[in-house]
């Protein structure tokens, strides 16, 4: 099968090869040692402040959203959570579970966030709304936000939002800023330190291109500090343990072994051809490439602002749950469907791991025999 789903995504030969090796024992220095250069890495990729860590998860990359709310928020912050599909969906429905007060900025699907949305928030705006916190109570005498919450990459739309429009506003309300990057990590330009991201969390089944199971945590200097005065009810998701387990390479509990040593093996290979930035151009360039083959299709662009990683097409006449059907049962290609309210409009085809321009082809070929088939 040719995959261009977002996630699990085409692994290359040299983590094929290890995931077919047993998995080594684990509490040795050698283990330890590849951890602690998984971790430089992924700081030195992420464009992390001086002092930040990364910690890594064994689960999904939910897992690490909800480590974030529970370790990193509680019921004194007030937080704003930018919703605009599924994922910034669970991001609202987190804050819900663990009772930290927010207020959703509502998108509708496949639209880009702008300064308009962003407004009613401001705390210089005399027009401040304070009335439409979900749960609990506002924070500190002031009633003002304390944090934002978003999915960069709203991966169920293809939407990339604005970090610099994000950026800026948290910077001039004074915002903790946690960003969901699981799919924009490696495929559009993420730099914490420059953008003022006190956590990024990203995932080991898309751009990082290996089997799914681990998620990742970069955290700076002002998340550390709230890990230290927050206390997490949770054992399998302590961020103080996790960080201090990480101080040796090591993790509190069993890890995803093997797919951490793949981990390792993706990061080595793309510093040594030519680092974020490299990886970042090629994913751009195959999407380029694949939009610039189907401008002649009866599809539209779903997403007023796409990502390198995926192209979110709107069907109005074929059924995409059809398109996806054929795709896979005829042609030996998976593509990603769309769920509720999109699921027979949008489809999405992705961007990342191991693909070449010539899959592109292969791709739209298969799209254009369908096509012809059924009359279009």
């Amino acid at each position: 099968m040719l995959n261009f789903t977002v996630g699990p995504v085409q692994s290359n030969e040299e983590v094929l090869q290890i995931g077919a090796q047993s998995a080594p024992y684990f509490r040795t220095p050698e283990f330890s040692e590849i951890m602690l250069e998984n971790e430089r890495l992924m700081n030195k990729f992420a464009g992390a402040p001086a002092g930040s860590r990364t910690v890594f998860i064994t689960g999904s990359g939910t897992a690490s959203m909800e480590a974030a709310v529970m370790n990193l928020l509680d019921g004194d912050d007030r937080a704003l959570v930018i919703n605009g599909g599924s994922f910034g969906g669970r991001f609202c429905k987190l804050c819900e579970i663990h009772g930290i007060p927010y207020t959703p900025i509502q998108l509708e699907a496949g639209h880009a966030l702008c300064a308009a949305d962003l407004a009613p928030y401001d705390s210089s705006d005399e027009q401040h709304d304070t009335t439409t916190v979900e749960t609990g109570s506002a924070s500190g005498s002031d009633g003002r936000y304390t944090a934002l919450l978003v999915n960069i990459h709203e991966t169920s739309t293809g939407v990339l939002y604005d970090i610099d429009l994000i950026s800026d506003f948290c910077r001039r309300n004074g915002l903790f800023l946690i960003v969901d990057a699981i799919s924009a990590f490696l495929t559009d330009p993420i730099d914490m330190a420059e953008s003022g991201i006190d956590v990024m969390i990203t995932g080991s089944q898309k751009a990082l291109a290996v089997p799914p199971g681990v998620s990742v945590m970069v955290l700076g200097p002002r998340a550390l500090e709230r890990t230290e005065r927050i206390d997490s009810r949770c054992m399998y998701l302590d961020l103080k343990d996790a960080l201090k387990n990480g101080e040796r390479g090591q993790t509190p509990f069993t890890p995803a072994v093997t797919t951490l040593l793949q981990i390792n093996a993706r990061l080595r290979d793309i510093e040594a051809h030519g680092g974020p930035e490299s990886e970042i151009r090629r994913v751009h360039e195959l999407a380029e490439d694949f939009r610039s083959r189907i401008t002649d299709l009866p599809f539209k662009l779903f997403s007023e602002r796409p990502s390198n990683a995926v192209t979110s097409l709107y069907t109005e006449d074929i059924s995409a749950k059809e398109i996806f059907t054929a795709l896979k049962d005829e042609y030996g290609i998976w593509i990603c469907p769309n769920g509720g309210d999109l699921a027979e409009r949008v489809f999405r085809v992705g961007h990342i791991g191991n693909l070449k321009t010539e899959d592109n082809e292969t791709l739209v070929d298969a799209l254009r025999d369908y096509l012809h088939k059924r009359g279009f």
